[in-house]
């Protein structure tokens, strides 16, 4: 039996649609310290390039959320931070640019303060994800059902969303996650049957491969096989690369996204940037869709963090002072004139396929590294805090300890 898609609400996060039709989005979730800046970068550039179209990041403290004002600018995906008991730290979420947040019914529930993040994030266009859990349902909910069924996990959702509808706030998406498969499936049946609002799948806590994507997989298509679903999460006790993997190509094998062999990402560029990177992006992009390569590729504005952010692309290239760093898996290869950087990346990546990485890495110019080092410091020397991180940072931090 074939189900048309449940048409639902549409919301953006970011640039990314999310439901009213859009394409099933993917989502994952660092498993990094927020405030490992750069550590949680080259995390998010490794799940875009597996297929993630959405990337969630824990905002737990202060440092959390100084790290977020760094890290959204840098981001080629939108970014949704994940609250769980402290509303001031969604507040400073806000100040630092997500795109979207993640609020837990279960563990904030002071109605003013869910009131509070609600008309902020009201005032900035940013939708807020209801996510109950079954493992975190309020006291109150599991005393009157006894268990975190699926009836109970839907008045969770829907009590949240009321309160948010009372300020006037109806960019709004929901999941009712369970790490009991049948559960889970049934609390989002139950749940699409009373609300339009756009939903977000997922079995929570599903564990590790292979039984963790088996039941993420038996929840996940089945719902979407009946036409219910706007975005999808395999939770995996894995390295969250093989969660937006796994996403991906389940969408793919449904028919819901389009199979491609070319993935390429491209940072959103800043003050560092040496190049118009949605110029070379689109140039390289043209070509390397020609050949039709089934390689991950990225294309970044700057040398200071391109190749360390973009490290778990299969290869790319970065701008720095009039010369482009040609880099393998996050190794600088090659150093090539600015003006060859699409043609040298479209030549590297036909060797890279016909030969494989490890040869591609010990083909490198042995000076490649030296100079593309030299020239990243010399570059920060002179661009300085493009993102002004440290500005950004304080005013993070003040909003989440409410000076």
């Amino acid at each position: 039996m074939t189900f048309e898609r449940r048409i639902t609400r549409q919301l953006h996060v970011g640039s990314v649609p999310v439901g009213g039709g859009a394409p099933v989005s993917v989502q994952s979730m660092t498993t990094t310290k927020t405030a490992d800046v750069d550590g949680t970068l080259a995390q998010v550039y490794a799940l875009a390039a597996a297929g993630a179209d959405i990337v969630r990041i824990t905002c737990n403290d202060v440092d959390a959320a100084q790290g977020l004002a760094e890290i959204i600018p840098r981001s080629p995906v939108p970014i949704i931070a994940d609250i769980h008991y402290q509303y001031r730290l969604a507040l400073a979420a806000l100040e630092a640019g997500v795109h979207g947040l993640r609020l837990n019914p279960g563990n904030i529930r002071r109605e003013e303060h869910i009131k509070a993040v609600a008309m902020e994030a009201k005032d900035r266009g940013v939708p807020i994800r209801i996510g109950v859990n079954a493992g975190s349902l309020d006291k109150d909910l599991l005393e009157k059902y006894g268990a975190p069924v699926p009836e109970a996990l839907v008045e969770s959702a829907l009590w949240e969303a009321n309160l948010l509808e009372e300020v006037g706030f109806t960019d709004i998406k929901i999941s009712v996650k369970h790490s009991n498969v049948p559960q889970m499936i049934q609390s989002y049946r139950l749940l699409s049957e009373r609300t339009n609002y756009p939903l977000h799948l997922g079995v929570t806590e599903a564990g590790p491969p292979p039984t963790g994507l088996i039941k993420s997989v038996a929840g996940i298509a089945t719902l979407l096989n009946e036409g219910i679903g706007d975005t999808i999460r395999f939770s995996l006790t894995a390295d969250p690369v093989e969660e937006a993997r796994a996403g991906r190509q389940l969408l793919e094998f449904l028919g819901l996204r389009e199979r491609k062999g070319l993935d390429l990402i491209a940072c959103p560029s800043c003050g560092r940037a040496e190049v118009d990177v949605i110029k070379v992006a689109t140039e390289a992009q043209r070509l390397l869709e020609q050949e039709n390569l089934p390689i991950q590729v990225a294309v970044m504005g700057c040398v200071v963090n391109g190749p360390g952010e973009a490290r778990e692309a299969d290869i790319g290239i970065a701008s720095g002072r009039g010369r482009g760093h040609l880099f393998i898996k996050g190794q600088v290869v090659r150093v090539v004139p600015e003006d060859e950087m699409v043609e040298a990346l479209l030549e590297e990546a036909r060797k890279l396929v016909e030969e494989g990485v490890e040869a591609r890495l010990a083909a490198a110019d042995a000076n490649a590294a030296a100079i593309a080092e030299a020239e990243r410091l010399q570059l920060v020397e002179i661009k300085g805090d493009a993102n002004r991180a440290a500005e950004r940072r304080a005013r993070v931090a003040e909003i989440a300890e409410g000076s």
